[in-house]
This record gives structure tokens, sequence and C-alpha cells, in this order.
């Protein structure tokens, strides 16, 4: 099933914004290597309310939950209500196979993952999760149903959100957790020039990188930072942070990450890993 979102004035730009690997526990107390992570997110939240950025839509480009346990996905709908725009979801590998049943209860949650918006642009949203591992894989349905929509819509402009990274971050330990099939991905997306962007996850950190042409985004975390270029396991002190994006009619993207002013959610490195 398609979403259809029409802004008021044909030729407008498309405001969105994007946050990620929220990481929310079943309980309000728990730590992820010493971040509260639902109040790391509810802080995130809030600045972005502050700012006051007209976005049209959310993005959560997954690991909304940590620990597998349904409870989270109620906290997670109840804190985005103040956003009051619709939010779509993609899994992510800390994610339930099945997380769309409590999700389904909010009317500002939807779960099409084909954004047809205005005359223009159309968001696909895949998944790339492989149940129970870290790492990432696009299914040949997923696949499939990529080929189909990129040519039932070819001359729209395209932005293409999944969970897993497609560029190597140059830290050992989390590029084994990528995109294991970025070749399959690279196959399809080949013909179509008006695919412009690919926004993702995962590695908690930023990138804004090309790829065969395409712009290729990833957003830092709403809780915990991996470190950059760190062969080993690593976590930075940078605060928590979100996209914004302007998909503008002429194809053209703007897009910031944008951080919280404090640093009031720093991890504890003697924790227990991730």
């Amino acid at each position: 099933m398609d979403y259809f979102y029409q802004p008021f004035a044909k030729n407008e730009s498309i405001r969105i914004l994007q946050i990620t690997d929220t990481h929310l526990f079943a309980k309000k107390n728990e730590q992820l290597l010493g971040v509260n992570t639902t109040n790391s997110f509810q802080a995130v939240l809030d600045a972005i309310l502050d700012r006051q950025f007209r976005f049209d839509l959310v993005l959560a480009t997954g690991d909304l939950v940590q620990d597998h346990n349904e409870q989270g996905y109620h906290y997670f709908a109840e804190m985005v209500k103040p956003l009051e725009k619709p939010l779509f979801w993609l899994q992510g590998n800390h994610d339930q196979l099945q997380m769309e049943k409590p999700l389904q209860q909010y009317s500002q949650i939807k779960s099409q993952k084909h954004i047809l918006v205005g005359d223009k642009w159309q968001i696909l949203m895949l998944d790339s999760q492989v149940f129970g591992v870290p790492h990432g894989k696009l299914s040949s349905y997923q696949l499939d149903w990529l080929k189909v929509k990129l040519a039932e819509n070819s001359e729209r402009y395209t932005l293409i959100a999944l969970h897993h990274n497609i560029l190597p971050t140059h830290s050992a330990w989390l590029d084994q957790h990528s995109l294991r099939n970025v070749h399959d991905l690279a196959k399809i997306v080949k013909p179509y020039n008006k695919i412009k962007a690919i926004i993702h996850g995962h590695i908690h950190q930023e990138m804004d990188k090309l790829w065969k042409g395409i712009r290729i985004l990833s957003t830092p975390s709403t809780c915990i930072q991996f470190k950059p270029h760190s062969n080993n396991f690593a976590l930075d002190l940078i605060p928590q942070g979100w996209r914004e994006l302007v998909l503008h009619p002429d194809g053209s993207i703007d897009s910031e990450v944008k951080r919280l002013a404090t640093n009031e959610f720093l991890p504890d490195f003697s924790a227990e890993g991730y």
C-alpha cells in the first residue's frame, strides 16, 4: 500500500525529519552503555521542537527498541506525539520482527514503505533486517520491490531509506555489520539517474558521501555515538543528533545534521558492551 502526501503548494519543497537508533527499553530507567536512552531521546525531541524546523514527515530508520520488548514501542509512539506529523518506520537489527503490532495502534505511526510526495518525489523504505544478527541484507523480495517501484515511478526523484550502512566506516568492528549485498543494490539503482540520496542509521555517526552518483547520508543516534575510524569498539563524546532534509522540486536536496547543545548524556566507558 502506498502513502500519498500532497504539499499545500504544487511545487513546494518537502521537509523531512530523520531520527534513528533510539534504542528504548521496556523500563524507562534502563541505560545503554551508561546513557538513559529515554531521557536522551526526549532531549532530542525537545530540541527539535524548540528549533521550529517546519517538517512534513518523519522517518525513523530503525533500532527503535534495544531489548526486543513491545513496551518500548509504546513509549516511542507516545514520545513522538508532539511532533504531530506522520511518522514512517524501518526495522533495525535490534527491533522485533513483529514491531508493527504495537505501532499500528497509533494513528500517527504509518506502516507504508512507499511514500509518494506531491508530483516530484517518492520515498522508498527498505527493510535490511536479518533478524538475530547485527549485519544487514536486502532480501530478494525487497530487491524486486525496489526494482518495481523505481520502474513504475521513473519520472520521480527518489529518496531511499534503510537501516544498515552501504559505505565502509573504516572501523573494522563496525564494518562487519554493514549491508552484505551492496552489489545487488548497485545493480538495481544503476539505470536510474533520479535517485538522489540514500539515508540510513545503524552506525551512530554522521556521514555525507557520494556512491555511484548518489548521496549517502547517515545520521547520529539519539543515544550513544560510535567513534569513527576505530578498529576496536569505541564510543564518541559528541552529543546526540538528528537529520533535517529538504527535498526541492528540481531534485536537489539540502540536508544538515543537528545535535543537542549539551553534552549531558555521556556514555560510561566501563559499562557492559553494546
